[in-house]
């Protein structure tokens, strides 16, 4: 029973690749709609050939390993049950300690280690795919270090969550999914607000902006928008990406407003401005509390779920599975295949609400700074750094998009610029 569960596991995951790749390089319509050929939202208008042919073969690639690289997580955790690895992590767990809190930060090792070592050589093509179009920056050891630096961070969360989790199975059988639902909500939190002074560094080196004058600049926007903020930081991704971002991130005292210093090197300040005016925007409709509220609604339904769901098939499979009962270490690959499952199903209504706030964060910024012409050119230069697709196919859009399309967010500011200059003939 269980090689027909693995049997069947790896062909579902074959046939799911074929029918992706069939979709994404044979059925999918990338062109642009005709009402939208020749302007600003065109690529064509912007880009040039050579740029055009490497943003759609990138974008293919790139969106082949995206759907290609969660079921792949799925397909682990099934065959660490059925082939009674997670057994064997156990018993060296037990072999290795008679402490329980070293059992399982050891279980948690072996697990977090096999994962790694599975889904490597899907990162690395990652990688390597960013290096060979000039995206990434970034030389092998800088970027095996943030690789360590993933690892040891999702290992000490993973842990945490372990110990609590089937300490609450222990306590509660019924209600642990409640309980510990309960305690996510001043965890997110904490993380949320330690994030920006303790996690970011590890990566980058922040500081406070150079360019005096744009600071300035900001900071005035952002006491137009009352937004409590006396610096803004850069941070020196150009050693590691040739993309552009900028980002306010935190919660409380430790917000922050931030600019990669690729996006300083390649936008001017009217153009930065704009993209300030739409993070600010999300600062002043209170987007990240919303998003917070959202994730801990899906997380409450999506926690009672998986108890349902874990209950249900350890007490009808558990025989083959090798899980005896839902509060032993085993049954945790289990629940991280139907967690990340359940993740993957509720992504395109996430996703949804995301693209609505980011429309609106764009139609603030726009009345808030009035320069439709350099959003236009800002949105233009993004799509020419990081090589993106002007108008994706929809499953993409669905399921990777947290922003609307350049070609809907182009789209809007035409309509605008169109608009203000009607106004202006009056």
């Amino acid at each position: 029973m269980a090689r027909k569960i693995g049997f069947y596991g790896i062909l579902a995951y074959i046939i799911y690749g074929l029918f992706i790749y069939w979709y994404l390089y044979y059925f999918a319509d990338t062109s642009m709609p005709f009402e939208y050929e020749g302007t600003k939202a065109d690529p064509s208008t912007f880009l040039n050939g050579r740029e055009l042919m490497l943003s759609e073969d990138y974008s293919k690639i790139r969106n082949l390993l995206f759907f290609l690289s969660t079921p792949l997580e799925w397909l682990f955790y099934l065959l660490i049950i059925i082939t009674g690895l997670s057994k064997a992590f156990k018993r060296w767990a037990e072999q290795s300690t008679k402490y329980k809190i070293l059992k399982t930060s050891i279980y948690v090792i072996w697990l977090s280690f096999f994962a790694y070592v599975f889904t490597f050589p899907l990162s690395y093509l990652s990688y390597s795919l960013s290096k060979s179009y000039h995206i990434s920056t970034q030389s092998f050891p800088s970027w095996m270090k943030d690789e360590l630096i993933d690892f040891w961070l999702n290992y000490g969360m993973m842990f945490i969550i372990v110990s609590v989790l089937y300490w609450l199975i222990k306590r509660s059988k019924k209600r642990w999914w409640l309980y510990a639902w309960l305690l996510s909500i001043p965890f997110t939190l904490f993380t949320m607000f330690i994030q920006p002074v303790v996690i970011d560094p590890l990566y980058n080196d922040f500081y406070p902006l150079k360019n005096k004058e744009l600071e300035s600049k900001i900071l005035d926007l952002a006491g137009k928008a009352n937004i409590p903020a006396d610096h803004v930081f850069e941070v020196d991704m150009s050693e590691k990406t040739n993309s552009l971002n900028a980002y306010v991130t935190g919660i409380g005292s430790n917000s922050r407003i931030v600019l990669w210093d690729t996006t300083l090197n390649r936008l001017n300040d009217d153009q930065i401005l704009f993209i300030m005016a739409h993070e600010m925007a999300h600062y002043v409709e209170k987007h990240l509390y919303f998003g917070i509220a959202g994730y801990l609604l899906l997380s409450f339904f999506g926690l009672y779920i998986i108890y349902r769901l874990v209950n249900f098939l350890v007490s009808r499979y558990g025989e083959v599975l090798k899980i005896p009962a839902v509060g032993d270490i085993r049954s945790f690959p289990l629940i991280l295949m139907l967690l990340s499952m359940l993740m993957f199903a509720a992504s395109p209504l996430s996703n949804f609400v995301s693209r609505y706030q980011e429309m609106r964060a764009d139609r603030y910024a726009i009345h808030m700074t009035d320069h439709p012409n350099e959003a236009i050119t800002a949105f233009q230069e993004l799509t020419r750094a990081g090589l993106s697709q002007v108008n994706p196919p929809l499953l993409v859009k669905i399921f990777r998009y947290t922003h609307p399309t350049m070609l809907e967010r182009i789209a809007m500011l035409e309509d605008y610029e169109l608009e203000k200059r009607k106004q202006d003939q009056k």
